[in-house]
């Protein structure tokens, strides 16, 4: 039985981790292999398993983690971090430092891939931790707690926006009542929730954060701060405006009947039929795939840390050689963050390829419940088996949507109670979980306790409020 396999092999993992003290690193690619054995997989396919799972989450999050690092770095060593800490802290008080980084966590959040925000916000929330001694924990939770539903909920959040269509909803009204349950999400599971690790001790870790002390001469405008913090906000939102006018499902449908390929080729018989030249219109087209290019979450880190280094760097008076010891440090940092990562994916391939969710998909075909607690189920168990939600999210959408016509459940609900399912769970196969972990400088048990218990807090808390919700939709 797949699912036993699966099981099988979390445990192995928290035996070679728990009692042995293996790295994380090496427990991944040794349990990979025992549960494509138990799957009844040959060596060979394992290994072939284990390479594309490291390859392809490397090459989605690589350059993000790369680029993410050299950012943080830069403003925690110029002192940008702490220039834009102070300024909220003047704004809202300590009392409501938990609420700002709940709503920065939104504002950031609903643009950026959460691996991106997540690492342009962490020096801000080390710093925070520093020069106010509040609790580390006590200050993350909130802020991730909002970036977790914003990545599992809202469009333009790449998973939400495109079963949206699959599920033939209204974008528009996913947005809207997602903004409902986000609400209780955050609250209960970012606010109250960090209310039980207040007294949880722990530091930042040395190799990725140094407590430093500035001067109020030293440090940077909030200008120049704010301008390299949000770069990369800006940059992908405007991608995300992008998509949702011509980038997604339905419109390239359109586009296809056209006789147009992409964004370039629309715009440019647009405006040529307008009355524009074909010159103009190309020029036109270009730059809107231009901004598209830049709209990508590696070109925007890339383009931040550019304006990073020219604006915290060079214009303070630093040589290129000390920005780019700095950069090197900061990769060093998260090296072996990479590799588990890197590992997680390689396991995560390897239940992919062993026919869980084949396994997933046949079961669901028996069941008969409530349509959005149905799609809930569906969407946690491939989160448990797999890792990813947003690969939970898509591979639920295609087995609900039948469900949808047969009930007339409301789409936008069953976008976001698939959602509300994606984000349960977390653990050795997500990414996430390691991430949060490494740099919170936490034992897997804490994560369990902490970054899992509030992912799946976020999940049941938002299927209640979606069940709820369906009473007057």
């Amino acid at each position: 039985m797949p699912l036993l396999v699966v099981g099988i092999g979390f445990l192995i993992l928290l035996i070679l981790i728990g009692k042995f003290k293996f790295h994380a690193f090496l427990a991944l690619l040794i349990t990979s292999f025992v549960v494509g054995l138990l799957s009844s997989m040959n060596l060979i396919d394992i290994l072939d398993s284990v390479l594309k799972g490291v390859g392809d989450t490397m090459g989605k999050v690589l350059l993000i983690l790369a680029f993410g690092a050299m950012l943080g770095k830069i403003l925690e060593e110029s002192g940008a971090a702490h220039t834009i800490a102070f300024r909220m802290i003047d704004l809202m008080g300590l009392k409501n430092i938990q609420y700002a980084l709940l709503i920065t966590g939104f504002f950031v959040g609903l643009p950026m891939m959460y691996n991106a925000s997540f690492l342009v916000l962490i020096p801000l929330i080390f710093t925070f931790a520093v020069i106010t001694r509040l609790p580390l924990l006590w200050l993350a939770l909130p802020l991730l707690s909002s970036l977790s539903v914003t990545h599992c909920f809202l469009p333009p959040h790449p998973a939400p926006t495109y079963v949206s269509f699959i599920y033939e909803a209204d974008v528009n009204k996913v947005l809207l009542y997602g903004l409902i349950p986000m609400v209780p999400c955050c609250l209960i599971g970012g606010v109250w929730f960090s209310r039980f690790f207040k007294e949880m001790k722990l530091s930042p870790p040395e190799e990725l954060f140094k407590e430093r002390h500035f001067e109020k001469s030293e440090l940077p405008g909030m200008g120049i701060s704010i301008l390299c913090a949000v770069t990369p906000i800006i940059l992908m939102l405007l991608g995300a405006l992008t998509d949702l006018f011509v980038g997604t499902p339905p419109v390239k449908a359109v586009l296809t009947k056209l006789g147009v390929e992409n964004i370039a080729g629309f715009y440019s018989q647009l405006l040529t039929q307008h009355g524009l030249s074909s010159s103009a219109s190309n020029i036109f087209a270009m730059l809107l795939t231009f901004f598209k290019f830049l709209s990508d979450a590696n070109v925007a880190l890339f383009t931040a840390v550019l304006v990073a280094i020219f604006t915290l760097g060079l214009r303070k008076g630093k040589s290129m050689d000390d920005v780019m010891t700095i950069a090197t440090k900061s990769i060093g940092a998260i090296s072996m963050i990479m590799l588990i990562i890197a590992a997680g994916g390689g396991f995560s391939q390897v239940l992919k390829d062993s026919n869980v969710i084949e396994y997933i998909r046949s079961v669901s075909d028996s069941f008969h419940m409530n349509p959005y607690l149905m799609a809930f189920l569906v969407a946690s168990i491939f989160r448990l088996a797999i890792g990813s939600a947003t690969v939970a999210t898509l591979t639920t959408a295609p087995i609900m949507f039948p469900i949808v016509q047969q009930t007339g459940a409301s789409p936008e609900l069953m976008v976001l109670a698939t959602g509300a399912g994606s984000v349960m769970w977390s653990h050795f196969n997500d990414s996430g979980f390691w991430m949060f972990k490494e740099f919170f400088g936490l034992s897997v048990k804490q994560t369990f306790q902490t970054w899992s218990l509030m992912e799946s807090t976020i999940g049941v808390v938002g299927i209640l409020t979606v069940w709820g919700m369906s009473w007057f939709i």
